[in-house]
């Protein structure tokens, strides 16, 4: 995060998909680090309920006296259920298939309020107090009486963007509907085609059968990550990839990408 100039301030909710090491070893030397950042505001942590039994005795240990209040927020692993809901978004659980219970996530934009055209406005001298109501859809009617159609004096806003990120997880086609049309889909690709059955064993997926879920869900981008130590570099998972679902790259450190 310092690396790549994020605030930890801005940092108020984490999500966590399973209670496997290398997916929540690092939250206790977080946390503490929040606590050194004169911190004030609440941390929520979601995930499986089992993240509490493991976060408590060592927050009590390490994590003595802070100044913030981590708040746990368990997520049912059967079945898509809301997560959060704030203003600008919702966040829905994605029931996921590995060798413990294990869940992704899909974070949804909330529609924007369309643009108010100035201009238009102006020149029927709509008032202020109109604004919200154009913004809401509504037509406009003049002091004349003459009804002004909302497209005249608005344009859409921008659409929605939607991030699915799935991680770990054996091939589920079952999701495919879950995250249909994300722009952004994020999900594990451990290993490549010659060892599927090694993929299957250890309940993971290889790069072809994640792009078969971006393809199935036609989502517009797709991101493999979460690749087996046992592979040099990724130009084979992203080789395979690429040829069920051609728009593909391949998660690396400090990877930024606009959605």
């Amino acid at each position: 995060m310092r690396r790549m100039g994020l605030r930890f301030s801005r940092l108020t909710h984490i999500f966590i998909s399973h209670l496997h090491g290398d997916h929540c070893f690092g939250l206790p030397g977080l946390i503490s680090t929040l606590g050194m950042q004169d911190r004030i505001g609440d941390l929520v942590i979601h995930g499986p309920a089992s993240i509490e039994t493991y976060l408590r005795p060592v927050m009590d240990l390490f994590c003595r006296g802070l100044d913030f209040e981590v708040r746990f927020e368990a997520v049912g692993t059967k079945e898509k259920e809301l997560v959060l809901d704030e203003r600008s978004i919702s966040v829905y659980s994605i029931p996921l298939h590995h060798r413990i219970p294990t869940i992704g996530y899909l974070f949804v934009e909330k529609p924007k309020e369309p643009h108010i055209i100035r201009e238009m406005t102006d020149f029927y001298h709509v008032p202020i107090k109109a604004m919200k109501d154009l913004k809401r859809g509504e037509d406009f009617v003049t002091d004349d009486g003459e009804t002004i159609p909302n497209s005249r004096l608005t344009r859409p806003a921008e659409p929605s963007r939607i991030y699915a990120y799935c991680s770990d997880t054996i091939y589920k086609p079952s999701i495919a509907p879950l995250i249909e049309g994300a722009d952004l889909l994020y999900h594990e690709a451990t290993y490549n085609e010659a060892d599927a059955s090694r993929a299957k064993e250890n309940y993971h997926s290889t790069a072809r059968q994640a792009a078969m879920i971006a393809r199935d869900a036609n989502v517009k981008r797709l991101i493999i990550g979460h690749y087996s130590a046992r592979y040099d570099n990724t130009e084979t998972l992203l080789a395979e990839a690429r040829e069920i679902f051609p728009n593909t790259i391949a998660a690396e450190e400090g990877l930024t990408i606009d959605i």
